[in-house]
């Protein structure tokens, strides 16, 4: 079980990743508007992998012998991250900003108890109950059976067990693994079904404004990468996981700023109940952490 630093630091790294997460999605809504799916894929995706393995080679991040068992771990997480991301912004570029990220916020759930099945970490009945006020809060905001909830709503949901999938089995890869060269390995990845999809698309001409917003995405999705990366690792799944939350927070904020949209009163209490459940957690495991330190 990690220590009370180890899970403060992965949950500040989570924090700032979901913000850098929700401005990326934010920027490629953005091109969205103007550029086919695979192509815009494909584009932001060679950007960063050009950037992430410079970034390696500098560092010394890819030079590194893989222990057994991380190399098949490493093919695993880089297709789930690569399904998830074609099939979430799909819904994305079709879907209001909040309302993708809503139904995204599923992922934390499933990863604590993905956490508790597979990965036998300690997860208590109190949280538990916290893992089920999320879900409901989920359900106000995603309201099955309303025009909220579409094909593109069962598109991000299928994305959500690929990022499970993904953050559970980063969780269980060894040390030796730098976050730089499994970043690389999911950029590359997301990269060749973009360019395998943009085949059947026309090309269409990039204006100056959308190159800054690609490359907006690219500095934002490089963060985002790496910081979620080591979160993941820094700190107990369980704990570190709920605070993906605060990307609903990011994208209900950057949602009216940048396209005008605002939720409903159903979603917006939704969306309390999710972080209440998430601060919940971290109070928590705060108390008991610091109970077991006092013997």
């Amino acid at each position: 079980m990690a220590s009370l630093g180890e899970n403060r630091r992965g949950a500040l790294m989570m924090a700032a990743a979901m913000a850098a997460y929700t401005i990326n999605d934010a920027f490629m809504k953005l091109v969205g508007e103007a550029l086919p799916l695979f192509q815009a894929i494909m584009l932001r995706g060679l950007a960063i992998t050009a950037a992430l393995l410079l970034l390696a080679w500098v560092t010394g991040g890819m030079r590194v012998r893989l222990a057994p068992g991380d190399g098949w771990k490493l093919v695993v997480r880089t297709v789930s991250e690569a399904a998830g991301a074609i099939l979430f912004l799909s819904a994305l570029f079709n879907m209001s900003l909040a309302n993708v990220t809503a139904i995204l916020q599923t992922v934390p759930l499933m990863v604590t108890l993905g956490a508790a099945l597979f990965l036998s970490e300690s997860v208590g009945w109190r949280r538990l109950t916290a893992v089920v006020a999320g879900f409901l809060g989920v359900l106000l905001i995603v309201r099955p059976g309303t025009e909220g909830f579409d094909a593109y709503s069962l598109l991000v949901l299928l994305s959500v067990v690929f990022l499970t999938l993904r953050d559970l089995v980063t969780r269980s890869m060894s040390g030796s693994v730098s976050a730089l060269m499994v970043a690389a390995a999911a950029a590359i990845g997301v990269t060749l079904v973009g360019a395998v999809g943009s085949v059947g698309q026309p090309w269409v001409p990039i204006s100056p404004e959308v190159s800054f917003w690609l490359a907006g995405a690219t500095l934002f999705a490089i963060a985002a990468y790496v910081l979620s990366i080591t979160a993941v690792r820094a700190g107990d799944m369980g704990f570190v996981a709920p605070f993906r939350y605060s990307g609903l927070v990011w994208a209900l904020v950057l949602g009216f700023l940048v396209f005008g949209d605002w939720p409903d009163g159903l979603t917006i209490l939704g969306a309390a109940v999710i972080v209440g459940a998430g601060l919940f957690t971290f109070a928590r495991e705060r108390k008991l952490a610091r109970a077991s330190a006092g013997g």
